[in-house]
């Protein structure tokens, strides 16, 4: 039975494929956005605000731009009243596993690339950007990115 979980750990992890660990949370064996920051380098802090405002939900600031190989120091602080998720990957990435958490609305993130937020409370994520594009930071909970909690990373 080891082997056998080993084996599709191993397969999974080659494939690019996360596997659900089981309620609560959960892990990504690889990252699109680059990779986890290490923070004996030098990085960035840019703080992330998230809220609800007249019917929508949303990330403050919205949009950032990074250089290729910076590191930033997300500092996550959930203002609102519900809790909130700051997921970093592809939109495409997202999206699908925003359909994924429709499944299972339990599953919460503590990843390198993505952490949940009790309400007036903060988080952190360190990471380094180590591919040109454009990422999104999310919010998975059944609805929030619907209601537009959603934002962008220019990496140049």
């Amino acid at each position: 039975m080891r082997l056998a979980i080993a084996s599709l750990l191993a397969a999974a992890t080659m494939t690019g494929t996360a596997l659900a660990a089981g309620a609560p949370g959960h892990s990504h064996g690889t990252f699109s956005a680059g990779e986890p920051g290490n923070p004996k380098r030098k990085f960035r802090t840019v703080t992330v605000t998230m809220q609800e405002a007249d019917g929508k939900m949303l990330f403050v600031p919205d949009r950032i731009e990074v250089k290729r190989g910076e590191q930033i120091k997300f500092v996550l602080a959930n203002a609102g009243a519900l809790e909130h998720e700051f997921v970093l990957a592809t939109t495409e990435e997202n999206v699908k596993h925003a359909e994924e958490m429709k499944k299972n609305p339990e599953m919460e993130h503590d990843d390198p690339n993505a952490k949940r937020v009790a309400p007036q409370k903060k988080n952190e994520i360190l990471w380094r950007f180590t591919k040109r594009g454009r990422f999104e930071y999310g919010c998975l909970i059944p609805g929030h990115r619907e209601a537009g909690m959603i934002g962008i990373v220019i990496v140049k």
